[in-house]
């Protein structure tokens, strides 16, 4: 299967330009590798979920042959995309965007390899002057196309908002990256996310504008043309037919924005953003996120956010029909999607965490991951003290707890067995002492399947 037939069974194929021509482009990948670059704006120390889509995108380009580039905005982030925006971005410093920089670089290494050709287009944008960029750029954009790029003419129809000439000129910028990378680096395509088409077809026009100039001036064609001739470049450009060099042309092509069944917004929880750096977004929160998807999303996610082959995915739809209880497709996604950002040994960590959470056997998890895994749970702070000699009576520890609402409440979950400590279900007659402290300070409690309470003692 070629690259765009796979991202079309996958759902990530939105739009491209002249597919055809892409497919035969990207068709012998062994002889011919090319080269296609996708760009992220440092706009956090971190990226969301969101903009893991992207990432993907540039996956299965490498799994396909050819070279995956990073490019990062050190330059465009110095201005902000306006696209998807109401309003303006409040601008950052150099200082804040090289080091949002330095924190996002990792997440490309760990999905792409650490070998992956990372860019940041402060190299080229930053040391070209204003005139140079008046002249050499500028002159071949129009106003009137720029108005009607959807990212523009929203804020135009807003008079409270507006937009900037600072962030009007965010398309001269991001066509010039690719425009540079064709001519220095040989890249030859650009994906993205569906927001970004405008932003890659002006790319595209400005190299093929480029080259028509070039050629003129080197009487490749001629200096003047006819209404005809006019006419005809304009319908090539606007299509994507119009070639460069001697026989390469220029491609993009975007992944849809990832939506969520019941209308919510993907990628947000109670919390906040789901981040790709574990300093934001932890492992076992990242896993937990995924294996909360809906049986109605589970199929998406699974063909856009991991590698699993068509019949691996097709199988776990037919057990999400069979045996929605079991949730196979949720744990399949959540293991997979975790071990591809930030690799096997935590997405097993991840598994086990949850696993114990669910049966209730905490003794065996790190106080990190116990720290994680309990992080929303009510806790109460007692004298350490307390635990020696006999110990503290349980029955009295889970009427201050709350867990209970009187002695005799607790002496009746006692007697059933509905009450756990660390995991393991205790009578009517415990006493807690040093040894059932986790990690030398925490002993948590349960009654039932959901009511934990976490003691901590000092």
């Amino acid at each position: 299967m070629d690259l765009l037939e796979e991202l079309k069974w996958r759902g990530m194929l939105h739009q491209s330009t002249d597919e055809e021509g892409l497919r035969t482009h990207l068709a012998n990948a062994s002889a011919d590798p090319r080269k296609v670059y996708a760009g992220f704006d440092p706009t956090a120390p971190s990226l969301t979920i969101g903009n893991l889509v992207p990432i993907m995108l540039l996956k299965h380009v490498q799994r396909a042959g050819h070279t995956p580039i990073v490019v990062m905005g050190g330059g465009t982030g110095l201005i902000g995309d306006p696209s998807g925006k109401s309003a303006e971005r409040q601008l950052m410093t150099k200082e804040t965007v090289a080091e949002h920089i330095e924190r996002q670089r990792p997440i490309f290494s760990r999905v792409l390899g650490d070998d992956v050709t990372i860019l940041n287009n402060a190299d080229w944008l930053t040391a070209m002057s204003y005139i140079d960029a008046l002249r050499d750029i500028g002159k071949y954009f129009s106003v009137n196309m720029m108005m009607q790029k959807e990212s523009v003419k929203s804020r135009l129809e807003d008079r409270e908002q507006g937009i900037t000439y600072t962030e009007f000129s965010y398309m001269i910028l991001q066509s010039y990256d690719f425009a540079h990378l064709y001519e220095q680096h040989g890249v030859t395509a650009q994906c993205g996310g569906s927001d970004q088409y405008g932003n890659i077809l002006a790319g595209a026009d400005l190299i093929r504008r480029i080259w028509w100039r070039t050629a003129q001036e080197a009487g490749i064609v001629p200096d003047q043309l006819s209404d005809d001739q006019e006419r005809q470049l304009e319908d090539k450009v606007e299509t994507g037919a119009l070639p460069v060099g001697n026989e390469l042309s220029v491609f993009g092509f975007t992944a849809p924005l990832i939506t969520k069944a019941d209308g919510t917004k993907f990628g947000k929880t109670e919390t906040g953003a789901i981040w790709l750096t574990p300093d934001r977004t932890s492992p076992y929160a990242y896993y937990q996120f995924w294996l909360n998807a809906s049986d109605q999303d589970v199929g998406r996610f699974l063909r856009t956010f991991t590698l699993l082959s068509r019949d691996e995915i097709e199988h776990l739809d037919g057990e999400v029909q069979a045996n929605p209880a079991a949730r196979l497709a949720q744990k399949t996604l959540a293991y997979e999607a975790t071990k591809l950002l930030h690799g096997e040994s935590e997405a097993g960590a991840a598994v086990n965490a949850s696993k114990a959470l669910f049966s209730g056997d905490i003794s065996s998890l790190s106080e990190s991951m116990l720290a994680e895994v309990m992080g929303d749970v009510p806790s109460t702070e007692h004298d350490a003290a307390q635990l020696e000699g006999d110990g503290v009576i349980l029955i009295e520890l889970l009427v201050e707890t709350g867990l209970a609402k009187s002695k005799r409440q607790a002496r009746e979950f006692l007697s059933n067995g509905s009450v756990s400590i660390n995991g393991d279900k205790v009578g009517d007659d415990m006493h807690l002492t040093r040894d059932n402290l986790l990690h030398g300070k925490t002993i948590a409690i349960r009654r039932g399947k959901k009511n934990w309470h976490l003691t901590h003692w000092k």
